[in-house]
């Protein structure tokens, strides 16, 4: 399955989230499989959740089923089951293999209010000439440093006729870039670090960020939906 996190539930955590999605499949009378032992649990995998406070259109995950579901009716029952700006967009049938094995990059844009895009340009060009950007972030194994660079594929300013997704301040510089999914993870905050360590980029106020896509590779740097792989008539966005 395919869901967004749009509008002020994109603060809703990972594992908030995960007891709303819960609750929705009782909710919606789904016959989800349980997992065996002591303590059963439901059958839900999640793929490369987005960070808490990031918006998404791109969220995935995976349910195993006692019984086959037409997956449209699947998809509209939880959508309803959901509150809104929690909304379920696609379901199929999966065909075989894992799902985290198709999410091989992302495709973010972030939003910079009060940030003149000529600022974030220069920026941007000292990032991509950069051979590598250290970077440090706090994780559960306590805080690493580790390169911002490398799994960024693509970055760049968007034109200014662009319109913003809500900053309603002026000016207000759009970035684009695509980053390879990596050990640690590179997340848009710690490309904006990198931004920061070599260009001085510090954003006067919080960005505004969105996931756009997430997917497999194609050799030419697009991204494709991984659940194409599971129907025919795949396409490329």
């Amino acid at each position: 399955m395919r869901y967004a996190k749009r509008g002020p539930l994109r603060f809703t955590s990972h594992r908030d989230f995960a007891r709303a999605f819960e609750r929705a499949l009782r909710r919606a009378g789904v016959p989800i499989a349980f997992s065996q032992g002591f303590t059963p649990h439901p059958k839900i995998s999640y793929a490369s959740a987005a960070p808490t406070g990031v918006a998404s259109e791109a969220e995935y995950l995976e349910i195993g089923l006692r019984e086959p579901v037409d997956p449209e009716r699947l998809r509209a029952a939880l959508d309803a089951a959901l509150s809104p700006g929690l909304d379920v967009l696609d379901a199929v049938v999966a065909s075989g293999g894992s799902l985290a094995d198709r999410i091989e990059a992302s495709h973010w844009r972030i939003e910079l209010p009060e940030v003149d895009p000529a600022v974030a340009e220069r920026a941007v060009a000292a990032f991509t000439a950069a051979d590598e950007v250290r970077v440090e972030r706090m994780t559960k194994q306590g805080r690493r440093a580790f390169d911002a660079r490398s799994a960024v594929m693509h970055i760049d300013v968007m034109p200014a006729s662009e319109t913003p997704s809500g900053a309603t301040a002026v000016p207000c510089a759009i970035l684009e870039l695509v980053v390879r999914q990596v050990t640690p993870s590179v997340r848009p905050d710690d490309v904006l670090s990198g931004l920061s360590a070599v260009a001085d980029l510090v954003p006067p106020v919080s960005p505004r960020v969105i996931r756009l896509a997430q997917g497999t590779l194609t050799a030419q740097g697009a991204i494709v939906d991984p659940l194409d792989a599971d129907r025919e008539g795949a396409a490329i966005v």
